[in-house]
């Protein structure tokens, strides 16, 4: 990955797993992905899942959340376009697009415009309501037989009450839609087809 600007690893399940899942793919040409941070999820994406005239759509506020201590987020999203800018010289065949926007703004606009996709990651918020209503608003998007892969399932840190974490909401996601979804993968990361 050298050029590319990166101070953080949050990535590092993606390239674990998600080489498995390509195969399951409708195809490899639409992506979208909520929270993006400095690139590195998108940067993998374009260059190891996305074929030449894919697009990836990326959402974030690069504002951060309670998560977050002081300072973590200086710059990123300026290390963001940077990467991103990298990554166009080298796959000028790809795309990719950026909405510095809630995910519920973004998300809406995509449900106007009936916008579909084959890959969806969430990674955003980990606050177990914002996590619940990225999956659901995000669900219509998805083709069938399309991934939504989400991240940070297992996290959990000292002093973050449960409704703070991601896997309250995805365990009710899951049962929720359990007639639509088949489990392609159920770690730190949880993975899910649509059928």
């Amino acid at each position: 990955m050298s050029d590319y600007q990166f101070t953080q690893n949050w990535f590092g399940w993606g390239p674990q797993i998600w080489p498995d899942i390509i195969k399951f793919l409708p195809e490899r040409k639409t992506f979208l992905e909520i929270g993006s941070f400095e690139g590195r999820s998108t940067v993998w994406t374009v260059e190891n899942m996305m074929e030449d005239g894919g697009e990836i759509y990326c959402i974030d506020t690069w504002g951060g959340s309670e998560e977050h201590v002081k300072g973590e987020l200086d710059g990123a999203e300026d290390r963001f376009h940077q990467n991103i800018s990298v990554l166009r010289t080298k796959f000028p065949n790809r795309a990719v697009v950026s909405f510095k926007s809630t995910s519920v703004e973004a998300l809406a606009g995509l449900l106007t415009h009936k916008k579909q996709f084959d890959f969806i990651y969430i990674d955003g918020s980990h606050v177990a309501k914002d996590v619940l209503t990225d999956a659901c608003m995000a669900w219509p998007l998805l083709k069938r037989d399309g991934i939504m892969a989400f991240d940070d399932y297992l996290w959990k840190v000292n002093g973050f009450t449960i409704n703070q974490r991601p896997k309250i909401a995805i365990d009710a996601f899951v049962n929720i839609f359990e007639n639509e979804i088949a489990m392609a993968h159920n770690g730190y990361q949880l993975i899910v087809r649509k059928i």
